[in-house]
């Protein structure tokens, strides 16, 4: 393309993509423009489910060990992927070797966990590497950047000025470098127990949709958004009878209710998005990918539920490798599977 703007058609509203950001978001999806991609930027998360399975404390988890997992994964399911998304602690600099040719490669700027802020500390900010950025991102072979912002839309607004500052400042970084920007929002709870209650199972659908509606606005420049689903499918009638984790729950809402709330997700959202998986288990993540790409999702960013059943094995390397290239490959086969009605993201409303 010679123009300085790539331009699409579509729906009667002309599309404009930087020609870098054009080609190199093509760069992430087969060949459809479907996202089939692999996340492995886990850092406290797989510390301490390595530690579990070495019989050691999460801060006895080495490096070598982080490194060592995240080689032995990449080099069995990456090619099952269109991209993988990696840390550049102790993934790139260990595993970038083992990529396959032609799949994408996403990096990650922020720091594991977050901040505790806001009264009483229940409310996240978060944190980024220190010694990184989206310049080095680039000089290191990045086709995209992804930025995880914890973010609840009830949150004091001091909390919530510090998150949209942070997607300003890499969506402006990202436009400025020709690098596709890709926000990964995770809601949490402020005023609720937990996460696993039926009070944030009903809240969870309102607060998804407000945040990917607020980052949706142009000052963000987000080009691509890795959403959670926007229900809690083990509250729902049809599941609650423990279908996916064996534990019974009184249900608030029906899997048709929840259609509707994908279908409104898919509509506030003005971008391409894919759902993450959030550590559930292969088989709830299989039907939000179904009801998803139904709505309109133009396919996944997961890791844990691809890869989570190969950390309790670390210690026994043999039989790990054994379950990666056995239910691993299976686990990412399915998941492409399901995707295959994905929109592709050319075709989003954007």
């Amino acid at each position: 393309m010679s123009s300085r703007q790539a331009s699409l058609q579509r729906g009667g509203t002309a599309v404009h993509l930087a020609p870098g950001k054009w080609q190199r978001l093509g760069s992430l999806t087969d060949e459809e423009g479907r996202f089939f991609m692999l996340a492995l930027d886990q850092r406290d998360s797989l510390r301490r489910a390595l530690g579990a399975a070495l019989g050691i404390s999460p801060d006895a988890v080495a490096a070598d060990h982080l490194t060592g997992f995240k080689q032995a994964v990449t080099k069995t399911l990456a090619p099952y992927a269109t991209a993988i998304l990696l840390d550049p602690e102790y993934g790139y600099p260990h595993v970038i070797e083992h990529l396959p040719p032609g799949v994408g490669l996403l990096l990650c700027l922020e720091e594991s966990g977050h901040e505790k802020a806001g009264p009483g500390g229940r409310e996240r900010k978060t944190r980024l590497l220190n010694n990184f950025s989206v310049e080095k991102a680039q000089q290191l072979g990045a086709d995209a950047i992804k930025l995880l912002v914890y973010y609840n839309p009830d949150a004091s607004a001091e909390v919530r000025r510090h998150q949209q500052e942070i997607v300003r400042q890499a969506g402006g970084a990202c436009a400025r470098a020709g690098l596709p920007f890709l926000l990964e929002l995770v809601s949490y709870a402020i005023e609720e127990a937990g996460t696993d209650t039926a009070e944030y199972a009903r809240r969870k659908p309102d607060l998804v949709a407000r945040s990917a509606a607020e980052f949706s606005k142009p000052e963000y420049q987000v080009d691509i958004f890795k959403l959670e689903f926007p229900a809690d499918l083990k509250w729902t009638q049809e599941y609650a009878n423990g279908a996916f984790d064996g534990k019974v729950r009184e249900p608030v809402y029906s899997l048709a209710e929840v259609r509707e709330r994908c279908r409104r997700l898919d509509q506030v959202t003005d971008g391409p998005w894919v759902i993450l998986s959030a550590g559930v288990t292969i088989e709830e993540f299989l039907v939000q990918v179904d009801l998803a790409t139904e709505a309109g999702a133009s396919g996944f960013l997961c890791g844990r539920a691809i890869w989570k059943d190969a950390a309790p094995l670390f210690r026994d390397q043999v039989a790990m490798e054994e379950w990666l290239d056995t239910k691993g490959v299976y686990n990412s086969l399915r998941a492409n599977a399901h995707a295959q009605l994905a929109l592709p993201w050319m075709e989003h409303r954007l």
